[in-house]
């Protein structure tokens, strides 16, 4: 237009002042110079982009400069006030009005609902003299996006009943999201249906906002078939509900699936599926795609990302990955609020580091109730009673209420560190214990050998035992071989989760230390008659940034004769130092030099070997077992720790062992 000769007038500059956005401020010099500084539209248009884009500051000197304000101007300082978070200011100019239109109130509304101050938001939209969708949807989103979705329900029955407005698909959508949020099938269907009644159209926003409220009610199927629905207008949001769905109920598999295939991710895409493998048991790939994520470089990992892949290493115990993991957080400088910090301290926890697991603990400027779980978790896991105990009376000086978790953890550590007394002072605080704290009284009484107290607790009890009552009990009488009480345990155990190998492996350690070959015999044969297969016990070891597993009798690492080698030189030392293989648990009635060999080559006892092999001298060998460690390795852990002058951590299925100089931190007492 200027190469051509033509002036721009007033009209033009509003259009292509918008239209440029912050590229927009070069042509502010054009305005002054051409006289069109005056124009109440192109002032307008300018201060807008100030507002919109910044520095604020230059807004509010136009604004300052008006001599007359439009309504429209008001609405410009104060939007842009909210959007640059000064709630004071618009607040202020908002008071000093003289005319206020429905743009005008709902600029507050949308602003308290940004804050996350709903109660303000919804004083304004009351005191609004008239209201058009668009205020509405500024409420609505506002419940919706804050969690709030019974409020949002019954405002959006308020609009519809006697609001004298219309919905909209964004009225729809923030009706949605809100259903999402509630996961209540009875509701979904019944908004369902009265999308059908009003023939609303479904454009692309309103199906994605359907197809994450289906899959978060769990019908999958729904979900599918509008995700296929949409073909080309899939946006990213739609593909992330679906893998969501999809790792919500442990279809991994499908979730990959559309995860490789996806145009575009966001860093939401990989945290789904981070969050997908690592919430199902999928640890070591999650890692994996975590991996995969930073040698992209498309997207840069948040916040999410690291809590996720943190409490990853955590579970694999994989603590030289968890370093790695937090050393990149630092390095690329990503914030680390409270569930990061919480998932340190599990992470370190979980590794066997409760030095590290405290130091975060106590360095953490707010903490939260996960905060004292975890730690008191910890505690548990390391046999520390006494620290769990005294952490949950601290946790309430510090103001904060222990719940279910709080006394699970701390009656666990009870009982591992033997405290009958702390343990009955524990339970009798809790108001109304559950089923699971029940669990873990009677795995205390157990262990400290009141079987008999044990089962008539479970005969006083004011709701059906589950599994892991039984379990305590059959636990507690194959330590203290109270045979009665075992067959007892084992009876009801079988009934409820007949599945279970690790209950008829139970069962038949106990017979075996007594010799009692037929039972064996026996339960073995139930076993092959239910369908029911031993659990595979395997141990691993971390080592230059990768797990090495070892399962019983196992010949297939690189490295195998080096290990075997290592193992026969160390049981001769351990003979000398005077240990005998204990073969009580060996389920078969086989001679003794036959027993010796099948204890002796214990995955345990070969991740040990692999670990002396590539650490360094004096290093802390840390392991990794999925079972309950067995007598025998427990003994020979010990000694093994002496002859070696190492300190091994051994983290089995229940709790961890750090055995030092000849001596477990169990106090040999699991």
């Amino acid at each position: 237009m200027r190469v051509s000769g033509i002036l721009p007038d007033a009209f033009v500059f509003p259009i292509v002042i918008k239209a440029l956005g912050t590229r927009g401020v070069w042509l502010h010099g054009h305005v002054v110079k051409m006289g069109h500084g005056g124009d109440c539209f192109v002032r307008n248009a300018v201060m807008d982009m100030y507002a919109r884009h910044g520095p604020i500051e230059f807004a509010r000197r136009l604004f300052d400069e008006m001599s007359e304000r439009m309504v429209a101007d008001w609405n410009c300082m104060i939007s842009g006030y909210w959007r640059w978070g000064d709630e004071v200011e618009a607040d202020k100019l908002f008071g000093s009005m003289g005319v206020r239109n429905v743009i005008t109130w709902t600029a507050m509304v949308t602003g308290y609902s940004k804050r996350g101050d709903l109660v303000s938001a919804r004083r304004y939209f009351d005191q609004m003299p008239e209201k058009n969708v668009v205020s509405w949807n500024a409420m609505l989103s506002g419940y919706a996006q804050n969690g709030f979705a019974e409020e949002g329900l019954e405002l959006f029955n308020e609009m519809v009943s006697g609001g004298g407005v219309q919905p909209d698909e964004t009225t729809w959508v923030a009706v949605i999201s809100s259903c999402s949020d509630r996961a209540d099938p009875k509701l979904a269907n019944s908004l369902v249906n009265m999308l059908k009644e009003k023939n609303v159209r479904l454009n692309g926003f309103v199906k994605t906002a359907l197809l994450d409220m289906y899959a978060k009610c769990g019908n999958l199927a729904a979900a599918r078939k509008t995700f296929d629905e949409l073909g080309t207008f899939r946006n990213v949001v739609a593909w992330n509900a679906m893998i969501s769905a999809y790792t919500r109920v442990g279809d991994l598999k499908s979730a990959r699936e559309l995860f490789d295939r996806m145009p575009r991710k966001n860093v939401v895409s990989w945290n789904s599926m981070i969050a997908g493998y690592a919430q199902n048991g999928e640890s070591a790939m999650a890692i994996e795609v975590f991996k995969e994520m930073i040698n992209s470089k498309d997207t840069k990992p948040d916040e999410v990302t690291m809590v996720s892949v943190i409490s990853a290493c955590g579970h694999l115990g994989a603590l030289e990955l968890g370093n790695w993991a937090l050393n990149y957080a630092r390095k690329n400088q990503i914030p680390t609020s409270i569930s990061g910090y919480n998932a340190m301290i599990f992470m370190y926890s979980k590794c066997g580091n409760m030095k590290d697991a405290e130091r975060v603990f106590h360095e953490m400027e707010r903490k939260d109730v996960i905060s004292f779980n975890t730690l008191i978790t910890g505690f548990a896991a390391h046999g520390d009673g006494l620290s769990a105990v005294n952490l949950m009376w601290k946790m309430k000086e510090y103001g904060f209420q222990p719940d279910r978790i709080t006394y699970i953890s701390v009656l666990t550590a009870c009982s591992h560190a033997g405290l009958l007394e702390e343990g009955k002072k524990v339970f009798e605080s809790i108001g109304a214990p559950d089923v699971d704290h029940y669990a873990c009284m009677i795995d205390l009484l157990g262990r400290v050998g009141k079987l008999d107290e044990a089962k008539r607790l479970i005969e006083k009890m004011p709701m059906a035992p589950h599994a892991g009552v039984y379990g305590s009990l059959l636990n507690a009488s194959r330590i203290r071989k109270r045979i009665d009480i075992g067959e007892f345990a084992a009876k009801e155990l079988f009934r409820i989760e007949p599945e279970n190998s690790g209950n008829y492996v139970l069962l038949s350690n106990m017979y075996a230390s007594m010799g009692r070959w037929n039972d064996v015999e026996r339960i073995r044969g139930e076993m092959k008659t239910g369908g029911v297969m031993k659990t595979t016990g395997w141990s691993y070891v971390e080592y230059n940034g990768k797990l090495h597993k070892f399962i019983v009798g196992d010949t297939s690492h690189e490295r195998s004769k080096d290990i075997y080698k290592l193992l026969m030189e160390l049981r001769k030392k351990m003979k000398l130092a005077g240990y005998m293989a204990d073969k009580e648990s060996v389920l078969r009635d086989v001679e003794e030099e036959e027993k010796e060999e099948m204890v002796g080559t214990h995955s345990e006892k070969l991740a040990v070997c692999f670990g002396l092999l590539v650490s360094e001298p004096g290093a802390v060998i840390r392991v990794v077992k999925n079972l309950r460690v067995c007598w025998d390795c427990h003994e020979a852990m010990k000694i093994i720790s002496k002859l070696e002058g190492r300190e091994i951590i051994l983290r089995d299925n229940n709790r961890f062992h750090s055995f030092h100089n000849g001596l477990c931190s169990c106090k040999d007492y699991w």
